[in-house]
């Protein structure tokens, strides 16, 4: 019966619900999960109950992990939170949507050079840096590096990393991470950020080569080879590695800690140079990373046998090690021989001499048989033109001809040939003249840009890009790195502008970079309400660049003068230049005079108090509620009122009876 996972289901710190398991290593197991406070998925990856346990490695885990979570970069995997629920000690890191590097080698075997160029610039940038915080991974392997859909990577688990290797032996377990790492790793000496690089180095030589530069049947023997042999060149497994990238490989990875680059900066540098130009001259050259050749004879470790491996000399005599191993064999003789076994000493014998026989009449009669017809090491016409070609001495003199077999597309020049068939430096014999077809170059094939400013997302543009993108190795800029600009015309989300622009040539290894829509810039509106009328005007116009549309309606509750309400509502964000609407009080509402006349009461106000509320009933009915600003009105407030005959106005401020209630006759003098 299937075993339930505990995790699933569970809340870490009444914040993080684990909702599946994603993956198993050797410390710890990986899960998705939910943060309910900020509302986004996550991974959480939980340490396994046996580490968990140990108070020094539960000390070691926290500081580590706090360290990395300052880590900020675009090549980092970020770490949210380092935190203990109950008994489990866990780390919470952002979700990646992708695969590890290990599986996108696996899945398309040797990758080109270009995008091994473009993977490991981005894992060098990741370590540059965790490097200059004082944090060195110790455990770089393509295990470890996450790609993602847009193509860019992302290097993962550094806090677990330093305690995994601080605590790792050299068994079959660590296989793993023991092919990449430095020597100095392996020798158990201290170790500093060019460790990393080593490492990277060997990551950056699988990528090359589709295979690793030292294998073995346990982690002691792959471990000894670091120490002990030189890995097969990359352009001997490919001769289509530039040989620029190669040099930065192999500095990479030197043995020698003085010869190997001194910072992931100083990597990138050689790196950024050979992109530019892939012919750049580096300032040093292979036999600079070569180690220096030991004092004492190399001892060859008795290990189990690396492919593509060349171990460093043996300078042990010959004839020392014949005498060695006929001292083996006079060991292993034995002191007599039975009956029998003298009858299959005799067989063997037998046997041997009919060999010898054979060969001896194959030499003898082999000297009767005609010669072998002479062999022509095959001329290297690449770079000439077929004219050029066909006058070279072996063809002049009739020992080769040269057939046109047709054009192919090609970085070098219209004309010059770029491939023949056989291949150059081999050997070949025949009837005279022997022929060499050719191609040659019809140019470089270039593409067409497409047009991306159609109303796509970044996600409809690469898709639409996918056949480009095969066809001349593309390097497309990740969407978090893309430039983005405010638009009236192009929606937010939607492409504006691409580089190479639409109907522009595509060329091979071409990075394509995107311009995304902000949408129309928009500012704040500011609250006008309970404002003065100049002042509201002038913040909108002046300040905020706004047009202002003014109304005006009576209000009993505010001020003549003061801004009764607007739209759009405060704080809203509105579009640059957009128009604002403001209602402008008149004051309270006044009955319809129908002809009549009008008086006007002064009303004192107090001078100790900023406000006053004013309340005026005309016979009982209410003629104004307003709270007025004592100072804006010389403390004296004017009320009008309009009537016929005599009506007695009762006055109240802040809800005293006003002196200035009274009797008022209209049309009288």
């Amino acid at each position: 019966m299937e075993h339930k996972d505990p995790y699933i289901g569970r809340m870490l710190d009444n914040r993080y619900e684990i909702l599946e398991r994603i993956g198993t290593g050797g410390m710890a197991v990986v899960y998705k999960a939910k943060c309910h406070r900020l509302n986004r998925l996550v991974a959480i990856k939980i340490l396994k109950s046996d580490l968990a346990q140990d108070e020094d490695f539960r000390r070691r885990f926290n500081a580590e992990s706090q360290a990395v979570a300052q880590l900020s970069h675009p090549n980092i995997v970020s770490v949210y939170d380092v935190s203990r629920g109950g008994d489990v000690e866990y780390i919470v890191m952002e979700l990646i949507d992708g695969i590890t590097l290990k599986q996108y080698m696996e899945k398309r075997g040797q990758l080109n050079w270009r995008e091994s160029l473009h993977f490991i610039t981005q894992i060098m940038r990741g370590l540059s840096h965790a490097h200059s915080r004082g944090i060195i991974h110790r455990d770089i392997k393509p295990q470890n590096v996450m790609v993602l859909r847009d193509g860019s990577v992302k290097v993962a688990d550094f806090g677990i990393a330093c305690l995994e290797n601080a605590a790792q032996t050299l068994t079959q377990e660590a296989l793993g991470s023991v092919h990449y790492i430095s020597p100095e790793q392996a020798r158990g000496d201290r170790i500093d950020a060019r460790s990393d690089i080593y490492s990277a180095g060997v990551v950056l030589y699988e990528m090359l080569t589709g295979r690793l530069p030292f294998e073995g049947d346990s982690a002691v023997s792959v471990a000894i080879q670091h120490l002990s042999s030189v890995p097969l060149a990359p352009r001997e497994i490919n001769p289509d590695i530039p040989e620029q990238l190669e040099l930065i490989c192999l500095k990479a990875m030197a043995p020698d800690l003085d010869r190997r680059y001194p910072s992931a900066d100083a990597m990138i540098a050689d790196l950024e140079a050979f992109r530019k130009n892939p012919g750049v001259d580096l300032d040093f050259e292979l036999s600079d990373l070569r180690p220096e050749e030991p004092d004492e004879p190399t001892q060859l470790l008795n290990t189990a046998p690396a492919q593509a491996v060349h171990r460093l000399p043996s300078r042990e005599p010959v004839r020392q090690r014949d005498r060695r191993w006929e001292e083996r064999y006079e060991d292993e003789r034995p002191a007599r021989l039975s009956g029998g076994k003298k009858a299959a000493v005799i067989a063997c014998c037998s046997v041997a001499a009919v060999v010898v026989l054979f060969f001896l009449f194959r030499a003898i009669f082999s000297s009767f048989t005609p010669a072998a017809p002479d062999t022509y090491p095959v001329p290297d016409l690449r770079g000439m033109t077929v004219e050029q070609a066909r006058d070279q001495a072996d063809i002049v003199n009739g020992t080769f001809q040269i057939l046109e077999a047709g054009s192919e597309a090609s970085d070098t020049d219209v004309g010059l040939i770029v491939r023949q068939d056989p291949d150059p430096k081999t050997e070949k014999k025949g009837e005279l003249p022997i022929t060499i077809q050719v191609w040659v170059s019809a140019g470089e094939d270039v593409g067409t840009m497409l047009d991306l400013t159609t109303g796509m997302t970044y996600g409809q543009a690469v898709s639409s890009l996918r056949d480009l993108i095969e066809e001349y190795e593309l390097v497309i800029q990740p969407e978090n790195e893309a430039q983005t600009e405010y638009s009236e015309e192009v929606d937010a989300g939607l492409i504006i502008s691409t580089t190479p622009a639409k109907g522009d040539e595509l060329h091979k290894g071409d990075t394509i970079t995107f311009v995304i829509s902000k949408g129309p810039p928009t500012v704040p509106l500011i609250n006008c309400e309970k404002q003065e009328r100049s002042w509201a005007e002038d913040q909108l116009k002046n300040v905020l660049g706004l047009d202002v549309v003014v109304h005006e309606e009576a209000s009993d509750t505010v001020q003549e003068g003061y801004i009764i309400r607007q739209n759009p509502a405060a704080t809203t964000e509105v579009p640059a230049g957009s128009t604002v609407e403001l209602w402008v009080s008149t004051g309270p509402e006044t009955p319809s005079t129908g002809g009549e006349d009008s008086q006007v009461i002064m009303i004192p106000l107090p001078e100790d108090k900023e406000t006053v509320k004013i309340e005026a009933f005309q016979d009982n009915m209410e003629i104004m509620n307003q709270t007025v600003d004592c100072a804006r009105w010389a403390y004296t407030y004017p009320l009008t009122v309009y009537g016929s005959g005599t009506v007695y106005v009762e006055i109240l401020v802040d809800g005293k009876v006003s002196p200035a209630s009274q009797e008022v006759t209209f049309g009288g003098l």
